[in-house]
C-alpha cells in the first residue's frame, strides 16, 4: 500500500455544493427533484475543517455554490490546472443514473431531466468528463468525494482511467441508492460525519486522519446509524488504494537559525493591507496566537486587491479568498519537481518550505522576494558574496521542453542556477529559469503557424498562451526532427525564430521494455531486429502479451515509436490493434511504466514502448514493486536526441543583448560536461541514463541491475522530419471518426436473450456511447429467410445516439428463422473493406450471437477461406458471444476474431465493458 502525504505541496480543493436549482418538480416537470438547502452548510464546515487539517493552506481552498454547468466546467479546469501535490474535488447535490445506463451523471443548478434518450440530463456533467478533466493535472495525486444519489455508480468509471493509481474515490453511498439529504437546518448525514472525522485528528493514525481510516470509519459508522431510501444498509463505497494524508498536526518547525533571513530593505512608501489601507509596521517578535512564534518576517507592501490576479479569472459561482489567485510565484514552479524525483533545492529550498509554513501573508511575502529572484530563493536575490544586498534582480529565462524530458531537464536547469557558469564575481546570480512541458504536437503546431496567436491570443479555440505556455526563450524537443518540423511559415504571420543548433547534445534509443520473465534470453537476440519481429517473437513466448505505447500527440517518444509501428507498407488500424488498451494512453513514458504494477498480472505479461534512459535513472513509482524488464532494441525505431532551440520573438527587443547572454551561457553550460569549474549539463543527462551522441556510450554510470545493454549494435540514426509529420497524420486518421458495423443475431433462439439492458439489443445500445457524432455505424439483423442473410436494422451513416436508440427499439425483434454467420460476415467483410479503401481510419465489426448457429460456419461451407478473408481484409472483428464457452480456444468465434485482429467476448468476463470499450477505441464518444 502507498502512502501519500501532501503536507507542504502546491494543493488545491474545489468544493462544490448545489443547493438551489433553476428546475425542480412539481412547477416543472422536467426538474430535478428539488432543491437542497442541506448543501449549503456542508460547504463552510468542510472548507473551515480543511483549512485547519494542514493539508491545505488558505487561499487553497476554492468553494463554488450552486453553481451553473458552463461556471462548474471552468472551475474543475482551473483547480485541476493549479494543483501540483493534491487536488481534492468534493461535490454534494443531485446524482442521477439514465435508465438505461450506469453512467453517474453531477447535476448543477441549470439541471433538467428530459426523458427517452442519452441527453437526458442537459445542465448536468457525466463522471466520466469530469474524470477526464481532472486526469489532466499534473497533481501527484486526485482525491474526489461524492456526496449524493447514486454514488457507487462512479466506481466502474474509475475502472477505465489510465493512471488508476493517482485517483482515490470516496462515495457517499452504494451504486443505485438514493439518499436523503436531512433536515435543512443542518449538513447532510454523510458530509456531517465527514467533517466530523476531519476535525478529530487525534483519532488518525500518528495524529493524522489518512483517505482509507476516513473511509473504513465512514463505512462503519454510516450503515450500522443509517439506511438508504431503498431500506438498504447506507454504505460509503471507495475507490483505490493509496493512503493520503488529508489532516493532521502541521509540520514541525524549521528552526529560526535555519531559515536565512534576506536583510530588510528601506520602504519608500507604509505597507497597506489587500484594501489598499496603511497598516502599522509588522512586529516579528509578537507570536501568532496558538502557533509557535515565527521567525521574522521581511517588510513587504502587499499589493491592493485590484492589482493582483484580475478577477474575471475566477467562474462564476466559485468564490475565491482574498489574496488568492490564480497565478502561483514561478520560484515554485521553479524549486517543484513535476518528476518522480525530488532533489534538494539548498537554501532555497529550505526558504521555500519556510514560507509555505507560514500564514498567507508571509507566502505573499515570499512570493515577492522569490519573483524578483527570478529563479527562487535568498542566495539568487542577495547572491553569496560579501556584499550581497548589492545584487539587484535577476533576468528569467522560461525553457519550454518534452514531458518526458522535463524532469531531467528541469533538474539540469536546478544545477545551473548554482553552478560557477551563473554566479558573478560578486557571488550574485546571473539569471533564473523557469521549465515547463508541453505536448510535443501543440509545441510544434505552435512554432510552426500559430505564433501570432502565441503572441496575442484572439479567442479561447485557439490560445497556445494557455494551452502550451509563455512565449519561450529556449525549447528542447526531444527530437531534431521536431525543430525542424517546427520551422515557422512564411512572413507576413510569422512572429517567432528558430535557431536550432547543428547538432543534439544527447542521445537516448527507444527500447521495447519487456517483463523480464518473457523477454529474450539471448543477448543477441535482444538487437538487429524490427519492432514487428521482436512483437511476434514476444507472442510467441508469452500468447497474451500485449504492447503498449504512450500518447503520440503528447510526447515525440510515442510518435517515434509510432513510426516502427506503422514501418513500410503496414496497414495503420491493424498497427495501432497491436498497442490497443483499455482507456486512454498514458501521457508519458514514467506514467506508462509506473502505472503498469497496479495490476500485476498485467505487469507480467506487457511491454512497453519507452525512451532507453527510464530503465536507467529509476523512476521512483509511487506503487508497488515493479517487474524486472530488460530492454530490447528495435533497428526501425528512431531514437531521441534532444536539441537545444534558440527562440526570438519579434518586438521583443528591450533586454536582448543581456538575454542573449543568459541564453547563451545556459547553452554552453548545458551542452558541456565537467571541467575544472564544476559538472555541467551533460552531467545531469549522464546520471539520467542518456548517450553520448558520439559512439552511443552512455554519458554516466550505468549500473548492473537497469536491463539496458552497454552497447546495443545497430543502433538506430535520428529520425527526419518528414517520417514523424506522416506518423502523425497516420496516427490522427486511424485515430479520426471511425466505422462500427453492428452484426445482431435476429434468429428464434435469442428470444430468451432479448429483452432488457442484459438482452441482446441492450448490449449493443450501450455500447454507442463510444461512438460520436462524426463516426458512422449501422446495424444489420442477421437472420436467414430470404436470398440475404442480413436485414438493414440501421442504415450505415452518422447517427446521433438518441435517433439510433429509437430506431433498434421499434425494429430489432427476434425472427422465426436462423442465422447464417458465415454468409453474415463474409458479407460485412467485403462491406467494409470497400468503405476503408481510400483512407485510414479505424473500423470494427461487432456480432452479438448466441452461438446457436455456429455450425452454419462448418457446414458444407470452408472456415478457412473466412479466416483468410478476414486477415486480408484488415477489419477487427469482435465475437460477442452470449454464451460462457463461445471464446474457447479453437472455437469459430475465437479463430475468427484472432484472424481478423479483434477480440473475442463471452461471458465469462464483463462482456458489456469489454465491448464498450472495444467500440471506444474505434470511436470518437466519450464514453
Amino acid at each position: 500500500m502507498h502512502r501519500f502525504d501532501p503536507r507542504g505541496e502546491v494543493n488545491r480543493a474545489l468544493l462544490v455544493g448545489v443547493s438551489v436549482y433553476d428546475s425542480t418538480r412539481p412547477k416543472d416537470p422536467h426538474g430535478v427533484p428539488g432543491d437542497l438547502a442541506a448543501v449549503e452548510h456542508n460547504l463552510a464546515l468542510l472548507e473551515g475543517a480543511l483549512l485547519r487539517g494542514e493539508v491545505f493552506r488558505k487561499g487553497e481552498v476554492v468553494v463554488s455554490g450552486s453553481p451553473y454547468l458552463d461556471a462548474f466546467s471552468e472551475a474543475l479546469r482551473t483547480a485541476a490546472d493549479e494543483a501540483e501535490g493534491l487536488l481534492l474535488f468534493y461535490f454534494a447535490g443531485h446524482g442521477a443514473v439514465p435508465s438505461a445506463g450506469d453512467e453517474l451523471w453531477l447535476q448543477m443548478r441549470n439541471a433538467r431531466v428530459v426523458p427517452g434518450s442519452r441527453a437526458v440530463f442537459p445542465g448536468a456533467d457525466p463522471f466520466s468528463s469530469v474524470l477526464t478533466v481532472l486526469a489532466t493535472s499534473r497533481a501527484r495525486h486526485v482525491v474526489v468525494v461524492l456526496d449524493c444519489c447514486n454514488a457507487g455508480n462512479a466506481a466502474q468509471v474509475c475502472e477505465a482511467l489510465a493512471d488508476r493509481r493517482r485517483f482515490s474515490v470516496l462515495m457517499s453511498a452504494q451504486a443505485n441508492n438514493r439518499i436523503d439529504a436531512g433536515d435543512d437546518a443542518t449538513p447532510t448525514p454523510f458530509t456531517s460525519e465527514l467533517v466530523r472525522m476531519l476535525e478529530e485528528v487525534s483519532t488518525g493514525r500518528d495524529g493524522e486522519v489518512t483517505f482509507l481510516d476516513l473511509a473504513e470509519t465512514l463505512t462503519a459508522h454510516m450503515s450500522a446509524r443509517y439506511t438508504t431510501l431503498r431500506n438498504e444498509p447506507w454504505e460509503p463505497q471507495r475507490w483505490g488504494d493509496t493512503d493520503i494524508v488529508l489532516a493532521g498536526a502541521a509540520p514541525a518547525p524549521v528552526p529560526v537559525d535555519a531559515v536565512p533571513v534576506p536583510p530588510e530593505q528601506p520602504s519608500r512608501e507604509p505597507a497597506k493591507d489587500h484594501q489598499g489601507r496603511r497598516t502599522p509596521p509588522a512586529q516579528p517578535d509578537e507570536p501568532t496566537k496558538g502557533r509557535e512564534a515565527r521567525p521574522p518576517r521581511p517588510a513587504v507592501a502587499i499589493p491592493p486587491r485590484e492589482q493582483q490576479t484580475p478577477p474575471d479569472h475566477a467562474p462564476p459561482g466559485a468564490k475565491r479568498r482574498a489574496g488568492e489567485g490564480r497565478s502561483r510565484p514561478r520560484a515554485f514552479a521553479l524549486l517543484r519537481s513535476r518528476g518522480r524525483r525530488t532533489p534538494s533545492a539548498g537554501w532555497a529550498g529550505r526558504l521555500l518550505l519556510w514560507s509555505r509554513s507560514r500564514p498567507r501573508r508571509a507566502v505573499v511575502a515570499a512570493a515577492v522576494v522569490l519573483t524578483g529572484a527570478g529563479a527562487g530563493g535568498h542566495a539568487l536575490l542577495w547572491g553569496t558574496g560579501p556584499d550581497q544586498s548589492s545584487c539587484g534582480p535577476t533576468l528569467e529565462l522560461r525553457l519550454l521542453t518534452d514531458p518526458d524530458l522535463e524532469p531531467t531537464v528541469r533538474r539540469a536547469a536546478q544545477a545551473y542556477l548554482t553552478s560557477p557558469a551563473n554566479t558573478t564575481s560578486a557571488g550574485c546570480r546571473r539569471s533564473g529559469i523557469t521549465v515547463y512541458g508541453a505536448g510535443a504536437a501543440d509545441a510544434v503546431t505552435g512554432f510552426h503557424d500559430r505564433s501570432d496567436p502565441w503572441q496575442r491570443p484572439v479567442s479561447d479555440e485557439l490560445n497556445p498562451q494557455r494551452d502550451i505556455g509563455p512565449q519561450p526563450d529556449i525549447w528542447i524537443p526531444a527530437t531534431s526532427a521536431s525543430a525542424a518540423r517546427a520551422q515557422p511559415v512564411e512572413p507576413p504571420r510569422t512572429y517567432v525564430t528558430l535557431e536550432p543548433d547543428s547538432e543534439p547534445f544527447a542521445y537516448s534509443p527507444m527500447v521495447l521494455s519487456v517483463p523480464q520473465n518473457i523477454a529474450e534470453e539471448s543477448l543477441r537476440d535482444r538487437t538487429g531486429r524490427p519492432l514487428a519481429t521482436l512483437r511476434d517473437k514476444l507472442l510467441h513466448r508469452q500468447r497474451d502479451a500485449d504492447v503498449r505505447r504512450t500518447d503520440p500527440e503528447y510526447t515525440d517518444s510515442a510518435l517515434l515509436a509510432s513510426v516502427g509501428l506503422y514501418g513500410a507498407g503496414t496497414d495503420v488500424s491493424r498497427a495501432e490493434g497491436t498497442v490497443a488498451q483499455p482507456g486512454p494512453p498514458a501521457p508519458t513514458g514514467a506514467d506508462l511504466l509506473c502505472a503498469l504494477p497496479d495490476h500485476r498480472d498485467v505487469d507480467k505479461r506487457t511491454a512497453a514502448l519507452v525512451p532507453e534512459f527510464l530503465m536507467v535513472s529509476g523512476l521512483g513509482c509511487d506503487g508497488p514493486t515493479r517487474t524486472p524488464r530488460l530492454a530490447e532494441y528495435p533497428t526501425d525505431v528512431p531514437p531521441l536526441d534532444p536539441t537545444f532551440v534558440r527562440v526570438r520573438w519579434e518586438n521583443a527587443e528591450r533586454d536582448r543583448a543581456a538575454r542573449d547572454d543568459a541564453v547563451r551561457r545556459f547553452h554552453d553550460w548545458l551542452v558541456g560536461g565537467t571541467t575544472e569549474d564544476g559538472p555541467g549539463g551533460l552531467d545531469v543527462f549522464g546520471e539520467d541514463g542518456f548517450r553520448a551522441v558520439s559512439g552511443g556510450d552512455f554519458l554516466g554510470p550505468r549500473g548492473n541491475d537497469t536491463g539496458t545493454l552497454a552497447r546495443p549494435s545497430p543502433l538506430p540514426a535520428p529520425a527526419r522530419g518528414d517520417a514523424l509529420t506522416t506518423a502523425l497524420e497516420r496516427y490522427r486518421n486511424a485515430n479520426g471518426p471511425g466505422r462500427v458495423l453492428f452484426l445482431l443475431d435476429s434468429s428464434g433462439s435469442m428470444g430468451d436473450l432479448w429483452e432488457g439492458a442484459g438482452g441482446a439489443p441492450g448490449i449493443l445500445k450501450q455500447s454507442l456511447g463510444g461512438l460520436g457524432g462524426q463516426d458512422k455505424y449501422g446495424v444489420w439483423a442477421v437472420a436467414s429467410r430470404g436470398s440475404s442473410p442480413y436485414d438493414v436494422l440501421l442504415p450505415f451513416r452518422r447517427h446521433s445516439r438518441a435517433d439510433a436508440e429509437r430506431t433498434i427499439d421499434r425494429e430489432a425483434a427476434v425472427q422465426d428463422a436462423e442465422a447464417d454467420p458465415y454468409a453474415a460476415l463474409t458479407a460485412a467483410l467485403d462491406y467494409m473493406a470497400g468503405r476503408g479503401r481510400d483512407d485510414e481510419r479505424p473500423q470494427l465489426i461487432v456480432y452479438v450471437t448466441d452461438d446457436e448457429d455456429n455450425d452454419r460456419f462448418t457446414a458444407g461451407k470452408d472456415l478457412g477461406r473466412l479466416l483468410a478473408s478476414a486477415e486480408d481484409r484488415g477489419v477487427p472483428v469482435v465475437m460477442a458471444a452470449l454464451d460462457g464457452g463461445g471464446c474457447d480456444r479453437d472455437k469459430p468465434d475465437a479463430r475468427l476474431s484472432e484472424a481478423s485482429g479483434g477480440r473475442c467476448l463471452d461471458t465469462r468476463a464483463d462482456l458489456v465493458a469489454g465491448l464498450r470499450d472495444e467500440v471506444a477505441r474505434t470511436g470518437t464518444g466519450d464514453e
